[in-house]
């Protein structure tokens, strides 16, 4: 996945390469355009023409010199001082072409001619900050290009985690609901035919609506009823489940099977211990954007160690991640592990 990124972003690079040779031409045009405004000498606009393009063609040398040579294969691999040496000898070198070109240019104009010639100094000066310039320009267009390639990088990363995350979550809760299906078939059960509604109606939410980055809080939650109402068919008659919903729920989005680990890891192995006098509280409250939900389920007095580590296996250690890929530094997650009790909160912004 990170080859098929890096190479749409080797391709967007190559395209905004193109956009930007287009940019380079408007920017010298217009340049060209301001300094010949700009001048207020006496002479003939043809030689002011001539000068200005003479001046823009050499700055465009020094600049793309510098760009294209010098910052790629001297001051990017840190050589600073031959970088510089290197930038002031091509300096050197173009300052007196430039100079002799103009003086050829105003033949005319003698007092022109030796303005360039008494000037050489200026006109190195000003070839030379005209190069630095474009040292800066360099450094910061390379960074800003770096930081957008990183950012595009992570971004299908993050993407292709979180269908990785997903298609652990689908399977395993699958499983278990499939081990339910099998306990009441085994028991001839008369609440099979339900459970395998109730299973369809979860695997077409699975299947079909879950392949979103977000999706209805509506949905989610009917999705959570159905694994509730599930687990009533398969607990004991004495295990207390209750969920509360308060607030309006109307139009807000969440990540798709985001609670059910929760939920799903309550039962697994918070009732695993005793199954005759458990309980599962549930609280969900919607508020705008705010949702905060907290459950807590009895727990036996002593859990075998390998319980505990299945606890925090691929269910929540999954929901973890996915919360810091999608909501980052938005969502609180408080775990209390108690004598007698197990309890999450989790306030998210939605």
């Amino acid at each position: 996945m990170k080859v098929l990124a890096l190479r749409k972003i080797f391709d967007r690079s190559s395209k905004r390469r193109n956009r930007g040779w287009i940019g380079h031409v408007v920017f010298w045009l217009v340049l060209l355009v301001i300094l010949i405004a700009s001048d207020f000498s006496q002479v003939g606009w043809p030689l002011v023409l001539y000068q200005k393009v003479v001046d823009i063609i050499f700055y465009a040398v020094i600049i793309y010199i510098n760009l294209l040579y010098l910052i790629p294969n001297f001051l990017s691999h840190k050589k600073f001082w031959t970088y510089v040496a290197l930038l002031l000898l091509a300096v050197l070198v173009l300052t007196p072409i430039k100079i002799a070109i103009q003086v050829f240019l105003f033949t005319d104009a003698p007092s022109f001619q030796h303005y360039f010639i008494d000037n050489q100094s200026y006109f190195f000066m000003s070839m030379f900050l005209v190069g630095s310039s474009s040292t800066i320009y360099g450094i910061l267009s390379d960074w800003f290009i770096h930081q957008s390639e990183k950012m595009e990088l992570q971004t299908q990363t993050m993407q292709s985690e979180l269908k990785f995350l997903r298609s652990q979550i689908n399977p395993h809760f699958l499983f278990n609901t499939l081990n339910n299906l099998y306990a009441l078939t085994l028991k001839k059960s008369d609440d099979a035919p339900e459970i395998v509604l109730k299973l369809s109606e979860m695997m077409r939410y699975m299947l079909y609506e879950c392949n979103e980055r977000r999706v209805p809080l509506q949905k989610e939650v009917a999705y959570m009823k159905n694994y509730l109402d599930l687990e009533r068919l398969r607990q004991h008659e004495s295990i207390d489940i209750h969920f509360n919903l308060t607030g309006e729920v109307s139009d807000q989005t969440i990540a798709p099977l985001l609670l059910i680990p929760f939920i799903e890891n309550s039962f697994k192995h918070g009732l695993s211990s005793q199954i005759n006098h458990g309980w599962v509280n549930i609280d969900m409250h919607v508020e705008g954007a705010k949702l905060r939900f907290t459950i807590e389920n009895s727990k036996g007095p002593a859990q075998p160690k390998q319980v505990h580590r299945k606890a925090g296996g691929i269910g929540l250690v999954n929901v973890r991640r996915r919360l810091n890929l999608i909501y980052n530094d938005h969502y609180h997650l408080k775990i209390s592990n108690e004598p007698n009790a197990y309890r999450v909160t989790l306030d998210l912004n939605l």
